[in-house]
């Protein structure tokens, strides 16, 4: 089994929920008393908040360099960015690293092809919804991607900042997520992906009326899936 290095603290509610689903993967496919080969390396969310707010992208690449590198020097066989916003930062994340990363986008991007999806709906920060990274890395394997108008974008954003990553889960921050995802399939959203680590901590698939894409869970299991040796990493488009 390869060792999953496991990048997280942006936020720590979410990062738990990796090592959680990456340790039940392989107990589901191992049995027994088997679980994963993970090093995590938990970063400070304040520090790499205040360089999302003040737009200091190439610090947080650098910050996120060094702790790929630090997770490579404990032996990790290769790197998993627990988040989706900061893959805005993969390139500088990758400089000068021996071991390879597991881009959330192309896994993500896997599962929706593989369920005959083409128009998907993306939720996630303002970051990820608003900015070319992310919409452009899924548009690269083939997906016309939809976010939602702006005001349901700072609804979505806001939600994950100022509760999610602290742990609250609100029943009307729910609705009013159903209410943004309604809205995207009315829009044409043939599926809807949950673009952001938080957003499974609100919503499920039973709160969408289209098949809807998990990417902590897509990414934990694509994770396990390589470690094990049953699958490739998942081919980054050309």
């Amino acid at each position: 089994m390869k060792v999953i290095g496991l990048l997280g603290g942006m936020s720590w509610e979410s990062s738990s929920e990796y090592y959680r689903l990456v340790n039940e993967r392989v107990k589901a496919v191992l049995g027994g008393f088997h679980s994963a080969h993970t090093v995590l390396y938990s970063v400070d969310f304040a520090a790499v908040e205040r360089m999302q707010a003040d737009g200091r992208w190439d610090d947080a690449g650098a910050e996120l360099n060094r702790a790929a590198k630090a997770l490579e020097a404990a032996g990790a066989d290769f790197v998993v960015l627990c988040t989706n916003t900061m893959h805005k930062v993969a390139d500088r994340l990758e400089d000068g690293l021996g071991i390879p990363l597991l881009h959330l986008g192309d896994a993500t991007a896997s599962a929706v092809k593989a369920a005959g999806i083409h128009r998907v709906g993306l939720l996630g920060t303002g970051f990820t919804m608003g900015q070319p990274f992310y919409r452009d890395r899924l548009a690269a394997h083939g997906l016309d991607v939809l976010v939602p108008p702006l005001d349901d974008r700072e609804l979505v954003h806001r939600v994950i900042y100022d509760e999610l990553v602290l742990g609250v889960v609100e029943p009307a921050s729910r609705e009013a997520y159903r209410g943004v995802i309604a809205r995207l399939v009315e829009a044409g959203a043939e599926g809807v992906i949950y673009g952001c680590t938080e957003i499974e901590l609100l919503v499920g698939p039973e709160d969408a009326p289209v098949p809807t894409f998990p990417t902590t869970r897509l990414h934990a299991e694509a994770a396990v899936d390589y470690a094990l040796g049953t699958t490739s990493l998942p081919v980054p488009p050309t």
